[in-house]
């Protein structure tokens, strides 16, 4: 589980933006390829200009927890994708909910850095997993009654 302290640290340590770039195109190409199976129209993000999937599964150890698994057709968003799977991975949904993204964005300057839609298409990334995660805890509520 990636803290959002970490993600700030690790941001500081690099000297300018185009290093910041190649620090989360990496990122990217680290993100395990995804299950076919997850691309569906459910897990796709809807206004985000670059194809993104993103889809929670109940973590092996303790299904209480979700580890998000996703992928993205561009590169620099595909690398915010791999911090934000880092960020709400082996989380509770409550957990999830509580995450305040909007702080480590403006903290980062991602604004700044990122064109408009790129920075619309995040925050549609972060209300998705928030949203999926939500759900989660709604279904495993209604199985336990």
């Amino acid at each position: 589980m990636l803290t959002p302290q970490e993600v700030i640290e690790n941001f500081e340590f690099l000297d300018d933006w185009e290093a910041r770039y190649s620090y989360l195109v990496e990122l990217g190409e680290a993100l395990p390829a995804l299950d076919d199976a997850y691309r569906t129209e459910a897990n796709r993000v809807q206004g985000c200009m670059s194809k993104v999937w993103i889809c929670p599964i109940p973590n092996p150890d303790d299904p209480a927890r979700l580890d998000y698994v996703g992928d993205c057709d561009t590169a620099t968003i595909k690398g915010v994708l791999a911090l934000l799977i880092g960020l709400m991975s082996d989380r509770t949904p409550d957990e999830i909910a509580a995450l305040d993204l909007d702080d480590l964005f403006d903290q980062l300057k991602l604004a700044e850095h990122l064109s408009p839609n790129r920075h619309f298409g995040i925050y549609a990334i972060v209300e998705m997993m928030k949203a999926q995660a939500a759900d989660s805890a709604t279904a495993a509520r209604s199985a336990a009654s």
